[in-house]
């Protein structure tokens, strides 16, 4: 079995700066979304606005996507939360299970991209990350090797131990998968080619099938690993350390991952709605994209080509991305994990 490095983390629940003197202490807004640099991102540049305007206190339940659906299922009864972030995929199972209300008109969400539009209404897209290949530009000069350009460089030999990709649990993980059966002539609905990539060209090439954006990046920093598949986002943030990697879309597509927020069913909390929409306004679209990567869903935000660099920006791009068929592959996630857990790390 390839080892797995690290542990996901596990979920903490920690809460923001209280907020200023002379507002309101008892009013509270909670949010589940993502840890790590997203959450200390949301801490510091986007909440406290929120905050001071509105004179109410977030306390925010840091969690991966998989981890908050499991949350709002456990507490469908009696709600504690009253926004979530997730990515697209849970996010659709929590459509599915009744766990997010209607999302109320407002202005804002005509200026989105048709991307972000959630067909019935109970969820909005917040972001768009490509999923794609990272690699490792220092050290592929320096062994002479061109850039990649395709997913069907996952199979490359020349990569022996060099490959690391999340696992299928992990949405990137899933997106691989997909577009390795494309590559054979299949996709969501015929996912045959994806698993027989995977376990005769692919796993002899992989180091580990990591999940924690933590080991991920210690790998790359390591040089262990040189190529991968991540979204947009993390090679983002990973690239504004100094670190000498770069996002490539593959030229058969790079795939979206959605960044969704919905309201939470039960909760009936004003400001959830008053917050998405803060969350999707051209000046927060654009503060998320500097500071970590997600490209902007609002048509109005604007970034330089400097900024722009590497996320999802603009019509073409956006619009261009492969979209999962979440509604079949929800129902059948299950069965692919096991059969990935049989075959592919078995």
């Amino acid at each position: 079995m390839k080892p797995r490095i690290g542990l996901l983390v596990s979920a903490a629940f920690v809460s923001l700066a209280g907020v200023g003197p002379g507002q309101a202490q008892d009013k509270v807004l909670y949010v589940a979304a993502y840890g790590g640099s997203y959450e200390q991102l949301m801490r510091e540049q986007v909440f406290p606005d929120f905050e001071k305007e509105h004179g109410v206190r977030i306390e925010y339940t840091a969690g991966n996507s998989t981890d908050t659906l499991a949350r709002l299922v456990a507490t469908k009864g009696s709600p504690q939360i009253d926004v979530a972030i997730m990515d697209d995929g849970p996010a659709y199972q929590a459509i599915a299970l009744g766990l997010c209300s209607d999302i109320e008109p407002a202005p804002v969400y005509d200026e989105l991209y048709d991307m972000a539009k959630i067909t019935g209404n109970q969820a909005v897209g917040l972001g768009a990350v490509a999923t794609g290949l990272m690699y490792n530009t220092k050290y592929f000069e320096e062994q002479g090797w061109e850039a990649p350009t395709s997913w069907a460089d996952l199979k490359d030999p020349k990569y022996a131990g060099k490959l690391v990709v999340p696992p299928l649990s992990n949405t990137y993980g899933l997106h691989a998968l997909v577009m390795e059966a494309e590559l054979g002539g299949g996709d969501e609905r015929n996912i045959d080619p994806g698993f027989e990539a995977f376990v005769n060209e692919i796993d002899p090439n992989v180091l580990a099938y990591e999940a924690s954006p933590g080991q991920m990046t210690a790998l790359f920093q390591s040089n262990q690993a040189v190529l991968g598949v991540w979204g947009s986002a993390r090679i983002n943030s990973l690239a504004n350390t100094g670190f000498p990697v770069k996002m490539v879309y593959p030229k058969e597509g790079a795939v979206s991952l959605g960044i969704v927020g919905c309201p939470i069913a039960g909760r009936d909390n004003p400001l959830a709605q008053e917050l998405l929409q803060y969350l999707l306004s051209p000046e927060v679209q654009e503060r998320v994209a500097r500071g970590y990567g997600y490209g902007p869903v609002n048509k109005n935000a604007s970034l330089t080509d400097e900024e722009a660099e590497g996320i999802p920006y603009g019509p073409e791009q956006v619009g261009q991305l492969r979209v999962i068929d979440w509604d079949y592959v929800n129902p059948v996630r299950e069965e692919w994990n096991t059969r990935w857990t049989r075959e592919v790390e078995g």
